[in-house]
């Protein structure tokens, strides 16, 4: 299997110090970088799986850099590390394409188990010898690709997104349920995840807002419903 290689950018030298040897020791490749300046450099040299960040660095805080990640790779999954716990921030953190969250403190165990979980579905979310097109109003969405194609435009998806467009798809004009997205996507259905799930619904609405023959709408208390017409 090939190595899954990890950018690691966390300004506590100690923890990340830490962190990088028990990820080695698990059998991934992991490069530290300790500001956010750092971590964009390393990143645009070199090819990575994921990304783990910390929030608050200096010279560019983690939010920055995933959204200098984010202009030059929709794809490679990023987990934050924090030790903030508002809600608020989490949800920019998702915002800005995060996949996963984690508050500081945590175990190492934990950090390794939410990384794989990540890791698994991306890697999933990728099948072989499956064309995984789908036509839709006057778009075509390739979800090997995660690629939103309308009117000969092309819109490049981040993982969540491009597979909570394959599962409106698979129920073109039904309703999917949000219980049913969440352990999907998110594994669990928590309210947390439900208000990041919102976030993601919200930016595949608006790239779906070129279509005029597709509509995303919510269906209260229950889930959401891609309806096309033509």
């Amino acid at each position: 299997m090939e190595e899954q290689r990890v950018l690691l950018a966390e300004d506590d030298k100690n923890l990340g110090t830490i962190l990088q040897s028990y990820l080695i020791a698990k059998g991934y490749p992991t490069d530290l970088c300790v500001n956010g300046e750092e971590a964009l450099t390393k990143f645009n040299e070199n090819t990575y799986n994921i990304c783990i960040l910390d929030v608050m660095m200096p010279v560019k805080d983690g939010f920055t850099l995933a959204k200098d990640i984010r202009k030059t790779d929709k794809v490679i999954p990023i987990l934050f590390l924090t030790a903030k716990t508002l809600q608020e921030d989490k949800l920019k953190g998702f915002e800005v394409g995060a996949d996963d969250y984690i508050s500081k403190p945590f175990s190492m165990e934990e950090l390794l188990v939410r990384m794989k979980a990540i890791l698994r579905r991306v890697s999933d979310s990728q099948p072989v010898n499956k064309t995984n097109i789908y036509n839709i109003g006057d778009s075509t969405f390739d979800y090997n690709r995660q690629i939103l194609t309308t009117e000969g435009t092309d819109q490049k998806l981040t993982s969540k997104e491009a597979e909570l467009l394959k599962l409106l798809c698979e129920k073109i004009n039904e309703v999917l349920d949000r219980s049913e997205a969440l352990n999907k996507i998110w594994l669990d259905d928590s309210y947390f995840n439900a208000r990041s799930m919102d976030v993601y619904i919200t930016k595949l609405r608006k790239y779906l807002k070129a279509d005029s023959k597709i509509e995303l709408i919510n269906v209260h208390g229950i889930g959401f419903k891609l309806v096309v017409n033509g």
